[in-house]
């Protein structure tokens, strides 16, 4: 992203329902109301843009904080409704997804890339292509494939849900240091070893 822009789009992406809420498919809204909590925004429901939303801004920066409310393989409605309105490019858009490829709490900042089989990632390749930036949130993987469904839509262990807050923490702590700076700098902060 030209480093002048200054709004930006985080998408946290999940499934509506008190059901669903602390389940690891779920992480992308736990990082919006991490960044929201922080920042002392409240979410309203919008339905313009197919969810609740907030706002904030961080380093100058405005950032626009959705949550899509259309169940997960439908996020892309919901990103390419606001990219519309708001005119966003690609690159103005950082989506924060659950990653069953890392380990419970390990976070990775990405540009680009394929959407690896996820079904939110997917839906949103369809309007936005795949240059859109990404936080990948390392839930672990329960071994086998066929428990996969399973295993996204159920709750993490103590341990491994305290890891996950950890890394969001982390990754909301990159953010911020890509919005003061430059997003080398929040991805090296962010990949680096403490």
């Amino acid at each position: 992203m030209p480093e002048d822009k200054k709004i930006i789009a985080i998408v946290g992406l999940g499934n509506p329902g008190a059901e669903y809420q602390r389940t690891r498919h779920n992480a992308g809204f736990w990082f919006a109301d991490l960044i929201a909590d922080r920042f002392r925004a409240d979410f309203r429901s919008e339905s313009k843009f197919f969810g609740a939303t907030a706002r904030v801004k961080i380093a100058g920066t405005d950032v626009l904080l959705l949550k899509p409310m259309t169940f997960m393989n439908r996020s892309g409605q919901a990103a390419a409704a606001l990219a519309n309105f708001y005119k966003l490019t690609p690159d103005q858009l950082l989506v924060a997804h659950d990653e069953l490829d890392l380990p419970a709490g390990a976070m990775r900042l990405k540009l680009g890339g394929g959407h690896g089989g996820h079904n939110g990632l997917r839906d949103i390749h369809k309007s936005q292509g795949e240059a859109y930036r990404r936080l990948r949130i390392g839930i672990g993987h329960p071994g086998d494939k066929n428990l996969v469904l399973d295993y996204v839509l159920g709750r993490p262990s103590k341990a491994d849900e305290e890891a996950i807050f950890d890394g969001l923490a982390r990754a909301a702590d990159a953010v911020e240091t890509w919005l003061a700076t430059t997003w080398d700098k929040g991805l090296q902060q962010l990949h680096t070893p403490t």
